[in-house]
């Protein structure tokens, strides 16, 4: 149940961006499209209270539960920035917008997104492990919410070698490609 929910999530998510999009850009419907926008985070509110009651229920937690968490911490971690990008590509292509910045490929601004780049996942990481302990303390039950305790733990460990290549870049920039 709770796969299928995840994965409903993801669609509905993409679905109510892409609403909010054609009503802002294509119907006119600023207002509309601007609510159907804003609306993204009821989603995530579903899929937390349903993995909640899923858990209380006696459902044994695995890998699945964890991703419910990791989707909502990833969700409003770069839900701005998903949305943001969408955005800009929409209006270009139906509204006569200007054309999206591409992100830098090399040098001090490349650095620079890398690390906010990382600092976004490190809010999703925070967000993500703080529904993952509420969902342990929930549950209450530490041999049955172990899967969850390991999925902090491995999220930790990617956090940590995102870290490393994300800030390299600050120490040795990658250097631009130019046409010989």
């Amino acid at each position: 149940m709770i796969v299928t929910l995840i994965i409903s999530c993801e669609i509905a998510f993409w679905l109510f961006i892409l609403a909010g999009l054609v009503c802002r850009y294509i119907l006119k419907l600023k207002k509309v499209g601007t609510i159907l926008l804003l609306c993204t985070p009821i989603i995530d509110l579903v899929l937390l209270i349903a993995t909640g009651i899923d858990l209380r229920r006696g459902a044994e937690a695995t890998f699945v539960h964890s991703l419910a968490a990791i989707y909502i911490g990833v969700s409003i971690a770069f839900g701005h920035r998903m949305i943001k990008w969408a955005d800009q590509r929409f209006a270009h292509r139906f509204a006569g917008g200007p054309a999206p910045t591409p992100k830098p490929k090399s040098g001090r601004m490349h650095a620079r997104h890398e690390r906010i780049g990382w600092l976004h996942h490190l809010l999703a990481w925070a967000i993500g492990c703080a529904f993952l302990y509420v969902l342990i303390v929930l549950v209450g039950d530490g041999p049955r919410t172990l899967p969850l305790l390991k999925t902090i733990q491995l999220w930790s460990v990617v956090l940590g070698i995102d870290f490393l290549i994300s800030f390299s870049y600050t120490l040795w920039p990658r250097e631009s490609k130019k046409a010989v």
